[in-house]
């Protein structure tokens, strides 16, 4: 009976060991936050008056800079997670 029980012990944990290391890879980033930023706004030069281009200038220096600002912050924190996943798991 004992005999039974050692077998039956000793296949349980013989049959959950690897000899493969398991190595967890970290998530690529979907493809949509790589995306660029919007284009910027156009103005016509024959019909423009000057607050049309003000407006124009003021509305692409906030899309630029909002859209840069996300981006190059979302680019870093990607970057210096993977590499922190990556020393971590070696």
């Amino acid at each position: 009976m004992n005999l039974l029980k050692i077998l039956i012990l000793s296949s349980l944990i013989t049959s959950c060991a690897t000899t493969v290391p398991v190595t967890a890879k970290f998530p690529d980033a979907p493809k949509i936050l790589f995306e660029t930023c919007p284009q910027l706004k156009t103005i016509d030069t024959e019909t423009t008056t000057m607050s049309i281009l003000t407006k124009t200038v003021r509305d692409n220096y906030s899309t630029y800079y909002e859209c840069s600002v996300k981006m190059d912050g979302w680019i870093e924190w990607y970057q210096v997670h993977k590499k922190i996943f990556e020393e971590i798991s070696k």
